[in-house]
């Protein structure tokens, strides 16, 4: 995908590569759970927020919304890379290595895509944050670890990635190509948009009065409209596009999905532990925002799907 360049003055951007700052956890004594859980599922990426986490948790008969009321409880201090003197931070930190232009990049046009979809239809738009970190950091929902994949934080607004995950992507799932980095990015840029509409909020508010069967249902549907509203945002770029880039999309949508990650990891399916959706659904609807370009067609909260 031929993506313009990024505006260092357009984007909001910080780095936490390089410095301290991991620790802490989701809130509460669950978060210490969760992080003591890292090591070993490291190797275990998914690419909506923390899918890989949330999916162990399930299978192991935990409940993981119990771990996302946000705030960490970590006594860490955020620690950020500074520009030099007279120097944006964005164009520092875009500029660290060829998967930060990149992410730049694509962050750039998801946020242009969106602030035009929102003027067209009246609304204000607030623009998010891209956080990079290496290994860990720390966000406003709390750590930040390489083993989530990258995820977006409501409270801060912000969008959190350790490039490294790209790497994992390609090698370990097969999802090679600059469209399936994009992908991730459009996707989790997806989740402001949910943020800003009062989407998330209401998912939330299912999460902490239903029971664990329910709450993993709207985290689907969440993890669904964010996918659709990927495949908006390449719609609306569509005279970008290359040969092979739909494939690349379609084969990272794939990789990713909730039954595949668990038959790969214990070797059987269990659909009542789904947080973000199965291979055929994250791929048909990242197709129908594609197709249509049209955020209303990404109703994935009405009927089936």
């Amino acid at each position: 995908m031929r993506l313009d360049d990024y505006d260092p003055n357009d984007i909001n951007v910080g780095d936490q590569r390089g410095e301290g700052g991991g620790g802490g956890g989701f809130g509460g004594g669950g978060g210490g759970l969760l992080l003591g859980l890292l090591p070993m599922i490291g190797s275990r990426f998914g690419c909506g927020g923390i899918v890989v986490v949330l999916i162990i948790l399930a299978v192991m008969g935990l409940n993981p919304l119990s771990l996302l009321g946000g705030g960490g409880g970590s006594n860490s201090t955020q620690v950020t890379r500074s520009a030099p003197a007279g120097e944006n931070e964005a164009a520092t930190a875009c500029a660290v290595n060829p998967e930060s232009r990149a992410s730049c990049q694509a962050f750039n046009s998801a946020q242009r895509t969106w602030v035009a979809l929102f003027a067209k239809s009246n609304q204000e738009f607030a623009k998010p944050t891209l956080q990079f970190y290496g290994g860990s950091g720390k966000s406003g929902c709390g750590a930040a670890q390489a083993a989530m994949g990258p995820f977006y934080c409501p409270t801060d607004r912000g969008i959190y990635l350790d490039t490294s995950f790209f790497n994992e992507l390609a090698n370990r799932f097969g999802a090679k190509g600059d469209f399936a980095q994009y992908y991730v990015i459009a996707h989790e840029f997806g989740h402001h948009i949910q943020n800003l509409l009062g989407t998330s909020d209401q998912v939330q508010r299912i999460q902490r009065t239903a029971g664990e069967r329910e709450g993993n249902a709207a985290s689907v549907r969440l993890e669904l409209q964010a996918d659709c509203y990927a495949g908006v945002w390449a719609a609306a770029n569509r005279n970008q596009l290359e040969p092979g880039d739909l494939e690349e999309g379609m084969t990272a949508a794939r990789a990713i999905g909730d039954d595949t990650l668990q038959r790969e990891g214990q070797g059987r399916v269990v659909p009542d532990s789904f947080t973000h959706g199965s291979s055929e659904q994250r791929m048909r609807w990242l197709r129908r925002g594609l197709e249509t370009g049209d955020p209303a067609q990404c109703d994935t909260f009405s009927g089936a799907i």
